[in-house]
């Protein structure tokens, strides 16, 4: 097995398996991916971090605990899943999970935000208030880093400045690590054409065989696809359908339906027939960032409240660093809110870090504060039959169990 990186670098005519165990916001489960080999690949991934990387002997992890930081677009069974990994096939003692909003909130020193999370592939809206992560607020955005990937390629393509030597990044997955790398290296928001010149490197068998100066155009334009999702370039395959069944364990499983905007199924008819489980998070395809800040921080019906986080707006994730969002953001927001709301000022704070990894550091914080000590979860405790806590609710049974702790707290 290969993992990480190294595994992007492998030529299509190895005889290796590709697999991805999470995609846009799931487990990436499909008729020949299924939930056994996404959970075992997702142990196996993980296995060798700890490892490999963090040279953590598996004989020794009894002596750890673990902090799951997860985004709000998993379900409650996909988080259960991914805690019988990490408490009972990894072998920690405890684990403690914490929603990435609330994280990456900590993580910049802030109690009260309105938390945009730019992921690869998807981008979550959620208003953190007084260190409380409000679910009714939190908004999911099929789109990404990735995405912004593909319309660069396509922009480039379109313009024929693309160069036309051994590089298909939609088909190779280290030509997809040089896209993005440009991508990050290049892509930027300013007024007026703004073009540049970067070199496109062509591989072989890991190999780089030849690279070619180009002059990219438009670069202001993928970027915009966050304001503007119809200039983002569908994935040449669906999105996997989400073959999800209805949470047993889960006695306060909600029946509301949202308007989940979910893609067809690319013909994969045997799906047809299963029960979607009722999502938390409200997710939507056609609107823009702009448009879902202010949808997410209106909800909240609090004038006072809205007013502090319109001035606290918080950008973390690999697309949050691109030159000019910000800006863009802050303008656009305060155009778009409604003239009989009393907002005059939309502020995107600075982040004291590297947005990429604010979630994480964040995590860290809220797994040493005092006030989780009642939300670690044993590992004998879960092996059994789910974890009593003091208000005699289940961990299995929650609402929302990445939002245990909150929950507990009032109830």
């Amino acid at each position: 097995m290969i993992f990480g990186e190294d595994a992007l670098k492998i030529p299509h005519s190895a005889p290796y398996c590709l697999g991805r165990p999470i995609r846009r916001g799931h487990f990436n489960i499909s008729q020949n991916y299924s939930l056994h080999q996404v959970l075992e690949d997702l142990r196996t991934i993980w296995n060798w971090m700890l490892t490999e990387k963090l040279h953590i002997n598996p004989k020794d992890r009894h002596l750890y605990s673990a902090i799951l930081v997860l985004g709000e677009t998993f379900d409650n069974r996909e988080m259960k899943e991914m805690l019988s990994i990490v408490l009972c096939d990894l072998g920690f003692s405890t684990a403690v999970v914490h929603q990435e909003a609330l994280a990456a909130a900590f993580g910049n020193g802030l109690s009260t935000a309105c938390v945009v999370n730019i992921g690869a592939q998807v981008t979550q809206v959620v208003c953190v208030e007084d260190g409380v992560a409000l679910p009714h607020t939190a908004l999911a955005l099929p789109y990404g880093g990735d995405d912004i990937s593909r319309c660069l390629l396509w922009v480039q393509q379109r313009h024929r400045t693309w160069p036309n030597f051994k590089t298909d990044p939609m088909k190779k997955p280290i030509d997809m690590l040089m896209l993005n790398k440009i991508k990050e290296g290049y892509s930027q928001i300013r007024s007026g054409s703004y073009d540049a010149v970067s070199v496109v490197h062509s591989y072989e068998h890991e190999k780089s065989v030849g690279h070619q100066k180009t002059r990219l155009s438009a670069l202001s334009v993928p970027p915009m696809g966050l304001l503007y999702p119809r200039l983002l370039i569908p994935e040449e395959f669906p999105p996997p359908p989400r073959p999800w069944f209805q949470d047993c364990d889960d006695m306060l499983e909600d029946t509301w339906q949202t308007n989940d905007g979910l893609s067809g199924n690319g013909g994969l008819g045997a799906w047809d027939s299963y029960q979607m489980l009722p999502t938390r998070v409200k997710k939507f395809d056609n609107i823009g960032l702009v448009e879902a800040i202010v949808s997410s921080v209106l909800s909240t019906g609090r004038v006072d409240l809205q007013r502090k986080l319109f001035c606290s707006i918080q950008l973390v994730g690999g697309a949050a660093s691109t030159t000019g969002l910000a800006p863009v953001l802050e303008q656009r927001v305060l155009n778009t809110i409604p003239s009989n709301q009393p907002v005059e000022k939309v502020e995107v704070l600075q982040s004291r870090r590297n947005p990429l990894f604010i979630p994480w550091k964040g995590g860290v914080i809220l797994g040493v504060l005092d006030t989780t000590r009642d939300a670690w979860i044993h590992r004998e405790d879960w092996i059994k039959n789910g974890v009593h806590v003091g208000s005699g609710r289940k961990y299995k049974d929650s609402y929302f169990l990445q939002s245990q702790l909150m929950c507990y707290y009032n109830s």
